[in-house]
């Protein structure tokens, strides 16, 4: 059973992670359509780091479970490489070159 505490922190790193890649989403869109900046390979960036964030989240995940961690620890785990990429490309986006 999980403690409140626990989903709590689960919560908010999920929308956290959620707020964070639609800011992401909306500006990759507004680049495309030519309202704002955009690098030549932010289109291939968007699809690249997706597959190494789904690998490394995958593995982080086998590894808390392989160490008898909790479920939210597991489930922690496996959302801490999406959110530190969706942390990063929307200060990267914002910073307005």
């Amino acid at each position: 059973m999980m403690l409140p505490a626990a989903q709590m922190r689960l919560v908010s790193q999920f929308s956290r992670m959620a707020i964070e890649s639609q800011m992401v989403i909306g500006m990759r869109m507004a680049g495309m359509m030519g309202l704002m900046p955009h690098d030549p390979g932010e289109n291939y960036r968007m699809i690249a780091e997706k597959q190494a964030a789904a690998s490394e989240s995958m593995f982080a995940m086998a590894k808390a479970g392989m160490a008898g961690a909790s479920p939210e620890r597991v489930m922690s785990a496996a959302l801490r490489p999406y959110g530190k990429r969706t942390r990063a490309n929307s200060r990267r986006l914002t910073s307005g070159k």
